[in-house]
């Protein structure tokens, strides 16, 4: 069954008919996704950090990651790729075990970043970042885990922009080597860009969309293998809390609820028998 989906989920990265994620933070949200259609549910790690508390950016210990990546894979049953930030552990020995408990959750498919919050630069090297990349492919050996490697040389503006193409590149091409089956690199949306980061790389690419991206048909026709929403769902939702709550205490109405889910169908989402 894991392998079934596992395959299933890699099969589904295909250039020119890209694998679209509305990313999920926690069971509810996994549901509803799934309910909406989705083919695969992706967690974000920064709407996971921010449902337990936490902020993102290596902020959010490992045991209540895993913890909630089950709870995800537990509530739908579709394929489950978990965003896993660095892998939530200082080296490579950390990451497998990091990645056997994301394996151990029933997840797919893993993203890890190259940002180092806490470190000197804002990326780890290359070096040590597909050290950590081969650690997870190691510890996921007997599976078909898709690995999608996370490269945040846009995301962060890291060096110079004129060599930042060919920069993402040697990364990717040192990731791929490790290991990784994808790369992702949020922070591009420009069809130049992204043109060439299709061309250039030998795995398909997963770009991070959003308000004032280019739509679905337009990243589709690029080559993109893989589109995600990110945290942008988790922040629109909270988002309401804070217009919600605005209205009440100003005004004391409760227009901006007026688009909410039924209280029933979300609650017959997550019976067992509903599903």
């Amino acid at each position: 069954m894991h392998r079934d989906k596992a395959l299933l989920f890699r099969e589904s990265h295909r250039s020119g008919r890209p694998l679209l994620l509305a990313n999920a933070w926690d069971a509810a949200s996994a549901r509803v996704a799934e309910d909406a259609g989705a083919v695969a549910v992706a967690t974000t790690s920064a709407g996971v950090a921010w449902s337990l508390g936490a902020a993102d950016g290596d902020r959010l210990d490992r045991d209540p990651a895993l913890e909630l990546i089950g709870r995800v894979v537990a509530a739908v049953d579709v394929p489950v790729t978990a965003d896993i930030e660095s892998g939530y552990a200082d080296d490579p020995d950390g990451v497998a075990v990091t990645v056997g408990g994301v394996l151990a959750a029933g997840a797919v498919g893993i993203n890890l970043e190259d940002a180092h919050h806490s470190g000197p630069e804002p990326l780890r090297p290359v070096a040590e970042q597909a050290d950590r990349i081969a650690a997870a492919r190691q510890a996921a050996d007997a599976s078909s885990l898709f690995i999608n490697a996370r490269i945040d040389t846009y995301l962060l503006a890291v060096g110079d922009p004129h060599d930042r193409l060919s920069d993402t590149l040697k990364r990717a091409e040192a990731y791929i080597a490790a290991g990784a089956d994808g790369v992702f690199v949020p922070g591009v949306t420009d069809p130049e860009t992204v043109s060439a980061l299709v061309e250039g790389l030998n795995a398909p690419l997963n770009v991070l969309a959003g308000p004032g991206a280019p739509d679905v048909a337009t990243l589709a026709g690029l080559g993109v293998a893989r589109i995600s929403l990110g945290s942008s769902i988790a922040q629109a939702a909270y988002a309401l809390v804070r217009r919600s709550t605005q209205e009440l205490l100003a005004t004391g109405t409760y227009g901006t609820l007026s688009e909410a889910l039924d209280y029933g169908e979300l609650n017959a989402l997550l019976r067992p028998a509903s599903r």
